[in-house]
């Protein structure tokens, strides 16, 4: 078996499958189980072809290049700007829902053993604890991303398997077609799959092995998809949402209408470690990006201030100012759909048929796929501005 690969796969789906999960449901609550479910495999689709472009326009570079060099090399200065604003902004928005998640779940476990501590000492310690193994490197995110998403996995299996019992197929086949064109569904389902800003680094990890990495991709985002499809079933077969409801609702609607103490274990085994992995891999990620934008080697001090630069502005964010950022992850739909749809197919347009410094792996598709993205994403972008500015 190799090792390396299935550490890659379990990366991406870390990475993917995270506490947002409990809001797919409830954003295509109004869709109901077969819209939900023609969204997800059109957003997987989009989704997956985006990683792969930035697989194939980080190939023509050298190794440690991420987006910055990516975009500089294909799009120019106006592509730099926009990688660094819309990358900064979404992975420090991120790092800060993380840091404030997974301190209110530390405070709470010590809480639970006898140690009330102050709730930023408890944001300290989460962030140092798994700040420190990001600063070790990839493979010390592996390890420790593996023996997380095992227990993880199984308790979301334990968990659907509780719940799949319970499923009532007439409340399956609610919900009205009509609402595929939301946009809020749209967005949630799209940042569901956004894992692609790991890309970069997994190619570090492999040493430029595309058939590997390409195996990883595919297979790290068939994964979620099958995930999510179990989980809209058993969660829409069983409650009735509404697009007004929360996450909150979600878990005691849940846990009442199955009167189970076994499904709301392992609903907070489940969610807590979906923080934790998430974490990691938007750490690394942004780590990473940091290092290649401000072209600093992650070695001695350099590496130290590349993951101070990481983590020091969210930390402080959610130490000081733990409101700040609840409207920028508002718009974490439109910094998705910008890095990892947008940026990569007219990226991979520019290098392949304008610069011409396309060279080895290219995605299928040509000028239809990448055109179709282009638009997609612009489309996309319009419309969820839209939506936020009203």
């Amino acid at each position: 078996m190799d090792f390396k690969l299935l550490g890659s796969v379990l990366l991406i789906v870390g990475t993917s499958i995270g506490a947002g999960m409990l809001g797919l449901p409830i954003a295509t609550a109004q869709l109901g189980f077969t819209g939900s479910l023609i969204l997800l495999f059109g957003c997987w689709f989009v989704m997956t072809a985006g990683a792969l472009l930035l697989l194939e326009v980080n190939l023509w570079l050298p190794q440690n290049s991420n987006l910055i060099s990516m975009a500089k090399a294909t799009i120019g200065p106006i592509g730099q700007i926009i990688a660094w604003a819309t990358f900064l902004l979404l992975l420090y928005s991120l790092l800060c829902a993380y840091i404030a998640g997974g301190s209110d779940l530390l405070h709470n476990l010590l809480l639970a053993t006898g140690m009330n501590l102050p709730a930023w000492v408890a944001s300290f310690l989460f962030t140092i604890l798994f700040g420190t193994v990001v600063y070790c490197g990839i493979r010390s995110v592996d390890y420790v991303n593996r023996g997380l998403m095992f227990i993880k996995l199984g308790a979301y299996a334990l968990l659907i398997g509780l719940l799949v019992f319970s499923i009532s197929p007439g409340k399956l086949s609610n919900g009205d077609m009509k609402e595929l064109t939301s946009i809020t569904a749209i967005a949630v389902t799209v940042c569901s799959f956004g894992y692609a800003t790991i890309v970069p680094s997994l190619r570090i990890y492999f040493s430029g092995d595309v058939k590997k990495l390409r195996a990883a991709i595919i297979i790290g985002g068939i994964i979620p998809l099958i995930c999510y499809i179990a989980w809209d079933a058993v969660i829409m077969g069983i409650i009735t949402l509404q697009p007004t409801s929360s996450t909150g609702d979600l878990v005691n609607m849940l846990s009442t209408a199955v009167s189970s103490t076994s499904v709301t274990f392992f609903l907070k085994l489940f969610t807590s470690i979906c923080v934790v992995t998430s974490f990691l891999g938007v750490a690394l990620c942004l780590a990473d990006f940091l290092a290649d934008g401000l072209q600093l080697e992650k070695k001695g001090i350099s590496k130290l201030l590349v993951h101070l630069l990481a983590f020091l502005p969210p930390l402080g964010i959610v130490l000081f100012y733990p409101h700040m950022f609840v409207k920028a992850l508002a718009y974490g739909g439109i910094y998705s759909v910008i890095l990892l749809i947008l940026l990569p197919s007219w990226m991979a347009w520019k290098g392949r048929y304008h610069r011409k410094i396309a060279k080895g792996y290219q995605v299928r598709g040509g000028k239809v796929l990448l055109g179709f993205l282009i638009l997609f994403s612009i489309a996309m972008i319009i419309l969820l501005g839209t939506q936020q500015l009203t």
